[in-house]
């Protein structure tokens, strides 16, 4: 009977066999010269049988009863296709179908494109097609992972990390001056005097389509970026609808103020980070206080609307997408800070105190306008409005140091009070015309104005005698002093780019090669002044540090106050680029495809000073630099799975406004920065290999290596001289870099329906430093040094849970570390003696953070999130290594330290 059993199974199952068939094909995408279309849908007309393609446009459907079917091919916004078939038993039958554009809404194709792009899986799509080694990370993910900003954003990307010293992006270890930050392509200008790039912390996620990383370097791009260029694609248009969006939180640190915050004077002139001027500055000395006020509300709020729609404009679609957020957030520090110079100690505060407030209030309109099937523009303005109010005291525990201080060095105490506000305009149009079949014309220009201003700046610097007694400090007539400091920035910029195809045409009905050729234009100026008006308070005292209002009054400036008043310190700089270009896109063969091009550039960058600090107070430098850039790309698909990937370039540093204006810019703590008329830029000679592993559509195996090969680098180091002040500098004749890169996305765990459920990102760099130093930066026997603010080793890692049920459920756990870095380099205060008189390099050094995430769908349309940042609360150091002057014996001491909080936010969204 068993064996009777047996046999009737292996003949059902045989018959079953002999009766079924399948159907297997690719998708292609007619509008993007015949790519592979992923992510559509193939469903058997009235059942549930269905598939979706893969990364490369591939569907299968098996286990088909042989009979006729109706195979139903869909994708939003293009055309459904109801293709008859006809299933034979035991045969499988190849469907190749190229999708299209429906002529009602051709122009959907973009709009799909734009919302694929936010998606982890289509970005991955993207960087295994892209010639260039890209990588992008889009605004689903963002979402998941919690991120509120573009700056945070980027340092999810394998080889990036953020200093908290200064808020810089950092690339494969370098920083702010050797990447490039660009919207939608064309060029956004910095608005802070203290960095190139912008700060991306103004990018809120709720106009941010994808953040894009490029680390290598194609010819169509300026060539002012040595470590990449982050590339920030704005929101467009997906489909109709809106949202808003409520948030509030804390900040760990400020709950435990009891009352005690604080804001600084100016704030009595803002609203909802908007400043107006009542006084001018020489009147605020008497006419305002000068003492900080206490702050009410400390805690964290934000809203955030945004809605899409279609309009019927003299027969042309117009797609408008719209978004306004606002929000406020407060943090509290507390730490300390120390000085040297020549291994003496300078000052000491090991009762520093941070109150800050900053808000941002954003809008972002984009429009998206069909000509013709053939004709789109699209057009982008961005508005952002930021606060950022600080006060800063230290020395209130009456132990603060300051050496060489009248009337005494004990009892030492400083406060800072600050209010910057940051408007920044970004205005952009782009075009695309389908010339040809084979000839594609983009082009786009843009608009850029940045006003960043710190109307009232109030600093008092004073001694603790007793309890009941503050002496002010005198040592020169600006320690008791406020003052304004203004920047604007107007920048045009554009470029055009016609990509020809050409050669015969492959199965797929694809052009062999494409010749880029165009041009790239940018004119930036800038308009920078700083004004300060000094009181000499010499024997003058109050009962504490909270009282110094009472000195200043118009009683005391008739009864020895002395009201000093210097000529503004002011620069004017500007930046003339123009370049053109060509490339050419080509494959040879299935495998091999690159691109190889070449690049004239010239460029000018004139700055004209009149400031205090230098002799003679005017001055003036004229940079020119006419070169010739190449790269090239290559990769070389070993199947559709596995690719190897080279590039090589040539590109350049330009030093920065700021770091050749020699201004002295003073932060809070009393570091001095300023700039060097001599800096020269630095030429980058660049190789990267990089294997890529795609397991599957939403996986990613990849390893990368590469070397950077540096003339005349720049970095920030200590300067000779009792004042202490830090300077950019060439500090040597040649560099190089290193490294190894690790990634992998991997799905953990997967639902019945295949779905992964679990996914674990993970990315690892290791980098080597070495720089040659000169003369003017030797000490104690050293040569050498790492690269100012490289960290050798950086991770970041993230494990995510999605319930993928019909009331989604989230949650997130991320973190991310990175080693130690110089935060400038050191030099010698004597050379005939630099083995003891010196100033030896600062380290920031290393930490990890935690962040974790929760959301939960309560309802179709409702959504609730949970945000925990910082968890950790790590301590945040800087070090430097002190030799004692009697025994000789270094030592490694804290000058900076400070914890940043943990943040906790809840959200709630609503999709209408």
């Amino acid at each position: 009977m068993k064996k009777l059993l047996l046999v009737l199974t292996l003949l059902t199952t045989v018959f079953s066999y002999a009766q079924t068939g399948s159907i297997k094909g690719k998708l292609t995408d007619k509008e993007y010269n015949n790519e592979p279309l992923a992510f559509a849908n193939v469903i058997v007309k009235g059942t549930t049988t269905g598939t979706t393609s893969d990364f490369d446009g591939f569907y299968t459907l098996n286990n088909l009863e042989a009979k006729d079917y109706i195979l139903i091919v869909s994708f939003v916004g293009y055309q459904t296709q109801e293709i008859p078939v006809a299933v034979v038993a035991g045969k499988e039958l190849e469907l190749n179908v190229v999708m299209s554009a429906s002529a009602a809404s051709l122009d959907e194709v973009v709009i799909t494109t734009t919302t694929r792009r936010e998606s982890e899986s289509a970005l991955l799509f993207e960087q295994k097609k892209a010639v260039v080694i890209k990588e992008s990370i889009g605004a689903e993910r963002l979402s998941k992972i919690g991120v509120s900003d573009a700056a945070v954003a980027t340092t999810k990307i394998a080889g990036v990390s953020k200093s908290e010293g200064s808020g810089d992006i950092y690339i494969r270890g370098l920083g702010d001056r050797y990447l490039s930050t660009t919207m939608n392509g064309l060029p956004i200008p910095s608005d802070d005097v203290n960095n190139k790039n912008i700060n991306l912390n103004l990018f809120s996620t709720n106009i941010i389509e994808n953040v894009g990383i490029s680390k290598t370097y194609a010819t169509s791009s300026y060539a002012d970026q040595t470590s990449g260029n982050v590339d920030i694609t704005s929101k467009g248009y997906s489909k109709k609808g809106a949202s808003v969006s409520l948030s509030s939180g804390y900040n760990t640190n400020v709950l435990g103020i009891d009352g005690g915050f604080k804001r600084s004077v100016a704030t009595e002139d803002a609203t909802l980070g908007f400043h107006k001027k009542e006084y001018a500055l020489v009147d605020l000395i008497t006419r305002q206080s000068w003492d900080p006020l206490k702050q009410k509300s400390t805690g964290n709020y934000g809203i955030s609307l945004s809605g899409a729609q279609k309009f019927d404009v003299f027969g042309k679609e117009l797609k408008v997408f719209v978004a306004g957020s606002h929000s406020k957030s407060s943090e509290y520090q507390e730490g300390l800070f120390r000085s040297y110079r020549s291994n003496i100690l300078d000052n000491e505060f090991t009762d520093t105190e941070s109150f800050t407030t900053k808000t941002n209030t954003t809008g972002y309109v984009n429009l998206g306008l069909k000509l013709s099937d053939n004709h789109r523009l699209k057009i982008s303005s961005l508005s952002v409005n930021t606060s950022n109010d600080n006060v800063y005291e230290q020395g209130r525990n009456g132990e603060g140091y300051v050496f060489d201080q009248d009337p005494q060095e004990d009892g030492a105490f400083v406060r800072d009070q600050n209010f910057k506000q940051t408007i920044l305009l970004v205005n952009q149009i782009e075009g695309s015309h389908q010339i040809k079949v084979n000839n594609k014309l983009t082009w786009a220009a843009g608009y850029n104005y940045v006003l960043a201003q710190e109307p009232n700046r109030v600093r008092n610097e004073a001694n603790i005698l007793d309890e009941n007694t503050v002496q002010y400090a005198h040592v020169g007539d600006f320690q008791q002093r406020k003052s304004n400091q203004k920047i604007e920035d107007t920048e045009y910029n554009a470029y055009i780019n016609d990509a020809i195809s050409f050669g015969t045409l492959d199965e797929d009905d694809n052009h062999p090669f494409k010749l880029n050729f165009g041009a790239n234009f940018r004119q930036k100026d800038r308009v920078f002044s700083s004004l300060f008006i000094g009181v000499r308070a010499r024997d003058f005292q109050v009962p504490s540090v909270d009282q110094f209002s009472e000195t200043f009054t118009t009683e005391n400036f008739e009864n020895g106050l002395v009201l000093r008043e210097r000529e503004a310190d002011r620069y004017d700089a500007d930046l003339n680029a123009i370049a053109g270009y060509a490339n050419l896109d080509f494959h040879l063969g299935e495998k091999l495809s690159g691109n190889a091009g070449v690049r004239f550039e010239r460029d000018e960058i004139n700055v004209l000073w009149d400031v205090a600090n230098f002799v003679g107070r005017i001055g003036s430098i004229k940079k020119e630099y006419t070169e010739l850039y190449p790269s090239l790309n290559l990769k070389y698909e070993l199947n559709d799975k596995h690719a190897v990937r080279f590039a090589s370039s040539l590109t350049q540093t330009l030093p920065e406004f700021k770091e050749l204006a020699p201004f002295e810019y003073v932060s809070p703590t009393g570091r001095v920065t300023r700039g060097d008329p001599n800096l020269e830029k630095s030429d980058v000679f660049n190789v990267d290999l990089k294997y890529e592993f795609f397991p599957s559509k939403g996986q990613l195996l990849s390893a990368t290596t590469f070397y950077k090969d540096i003339k005349n680098p720049i970095n920030l180091a200590q300067t000779r001289g009792s004042s202490g002040i830090f300077e950019y500098a060439n500090t040597g004749d040649n560099a190089n870099v290193f490294g190894i890169e690790f990634e992998a996305r991997l799905e953990i765990l997967k639902n019945e329906d295949d779905e992964s459920i679990l996914d674990f990102n993970t990315n690892i760099t290791k980098m080597w430093f070495n720089q040659d130093l000169l003369e003017g930066f030797q000490y104690k026997g050293i040569t050498e040094s790492d690269l100012q603010g490289a960290s050798d080793l950086i991770l970041n890692s993230s494990l995510s849970y999605n319930s993928k049920t019909e009331k989604e459920f989230n949650a997130t756990l991320t973190g991310n570390y990175s080693s130690d870095k110089v935060f400038a380099l050191g030099s010698p205060e004597d050379f005939s003696n630099s083995a003891v008189l010196y100033n030896d390099e600062i380290i920031e050094k290393g930490f990890f953070t935690l962040d974790f995430v929760v959301s939960k769908m309560l309802t179709e349309k409702l959504q609730i999130k949970l945000v925990g940042r910082n968890l950790l609360n790590p301590d945040i150091q800087q070090t430097q290594l002190v030799r004692n002057i009697n025994t000789g014996v270094e030592t490694d001491e804290v000058v900076l330290s400070y914890k940043k909080g943990a943040q906790l936010n809840l959200s709630l969204k609503y999709d209408f």
